[in-house]
């Protein structure tokens, strides 16, 4: 096997809903980020903690030298420290949670082959004790929270996990996590066996099928974002060309239903338009010709040369020291990252310093799980907005 299988776990929701995506993928370059190279290093700082309390016993000199070795890399941050730390208090929380000591494995290599041409994938954490297994995963990434709700790369290390271990324990029942500590997000969906099965049986196994093949029909989506053909798809640019569509509706004033229609379409929009545009900077860069572009140089930004030596000179023109620094108070945010969870909880939260007011209304799509906006949740949040007046 490759060490990036053609249908991945982590790929799973573009190859699921986009079959061709896994061939097409495979024409082009692959890339990796500093982001991706940073969670990379946060994992291997949480797997040697892991292996460290419940799975591979050391020393304290041992682990010293190990997580020595991880802090040289350069882009290691102090914080990684603390939310890998984070990651261990939930998996510890779930081992000790067992009546008898339960069977942990940690970077677990799980195949699911069976069920998708060649597929697998690695497991963070996988804990068993009685029927029940649970299945960990640590995002280091805050951009986005990721839930574990029929979460495919999770279902997908939850099948491996499945076949590798239904020999020796009788499981029942799934408990898929996602910790994203750096979110202050766990997000868990339980699932039993029977279902688990059945959707391996009846939407895995035809989509990889295709997939594997290069079969089947381009769907564009949320699903394009982490797609390495998103910018030059041509489903997903004929997918956002037909909002011109909408231009010779009649009569002049869009329904509510066509503007509904018109935002399911225009969501990927301004996406695919950063795409292109990030793809056609790389080309031109490179001396490939885009018609009607060309890069030029962006706007430039002034830095000292060295900060310390020009304020000495400043000061030594007469200007006070004081007028060339800022003092502003730290947000909340910042002093909970400053401090730590449970000391910022222990001083602010619990002694009510601190109030957590409720965001102001945003559209979302009707999938989304987060529960509707009510009524008197707005008038709720305008009341607190005008400082405690009513709304008349």
């Amino acid at each position: 096997m490759s060490a990036h299988a053609l249908l991945g776990a982590s790929g799973a929701h573009k190859w699921l809903h986009c079959t061709p995506s896994a061939r097409l993928e495979e024409t082009l370059p692959d890339s990796t980020s500093e982001y991706a190279q940073e969670g990379s290093l946060a994992h291997e700082i949480g797997e040697l903690k892991l292996r460290k309390a419940f799975t591979d016993p050391m020393g304290p000199r041992t682990f010293t030298n190990r997580l020595k070795k991880l802090q040289s890399n350069p882009l290691y941050q102090d914080e990684m420290l603390r939310h890998t730390d984070t990651y261990l208090d939930y998996v510890s929380s779930v081992v000790h949670g067992y009546k008898t000591l339960p069977y942990v494995a940690v970077e677990k290599k799980l195949d699911y082959s069976a069920y998708a041409p060649e597929g697998f994938g690695t497991g963070d954490c996988i804990i068993i004790g009685g029927s029940i297994m649970h299945v960990i995963d640590l995002k280091y990434g805050k951009g986005v929270p990721v839930s574990a709700f029929e979460n495919p790369q999770m279902m997908l290390y939850a099948l491996g996990a499945l076949l590798e271990y239904s020999i020796l324990y009788g499981l029942e029942q799934i408990v898929m996590v996602i910790v994203q500590p750096r979110l202050d997000s766990i997000s868990e969906f339980v699932m039993s066996v029977n279902d688990l099965m059945y959707w391996a049986t009846n939407t895995v196994m035809g989509a990889a099928e295709k997939a594997w093949k290069g079969e089947g029909e381009f769907v564009p989506g949320e699903h394009c974002r982490f797609c390495r053909a998103n910018a030059l798809c041509r489903a997903r640019a004929d997918f956002n060309v037909s909002l011109e569509e909408f231009g010779y509706q009649k009569p002049p004033l869009l329904t509510n239903e066509e503007v509904g229609q018109i935002l399911e379409k225009a969501q990927d929009l301004a996406k695919w338009a950063k795409d292109l545009e990030a793809y056609a900077l790389s080309e031109t860069l490179k001396g490939v010709e885009i018609s009607g572009w060309k890069a030029v140089a962006g706007r430039g930004s002034r830095k000292f040369i060295d900060i310390d030596e020009a304020f000495k000179f400043l000061v030594s023109k007469g200007y006070a020291e004081a007028l060339l620094y800022k003092r502003e108070p730290l947000s909340a945010p910042a002093i909970e990252e400053l401090l730590g969870k449970n000391i910022y909880k222990e001083l602010l939260i619990d002694t009510e310093k601190v109030e957590k007011t409720p965001g102001k209304p945003t559209l979302v799509p009707a999938s989304d799980p987060r529960e509707e906006f009510k009524q008197y949740d707005l008038a709720e949040l305008f009341k607190n907005e005008l400082g405690g007046k009513e709304i008349e």
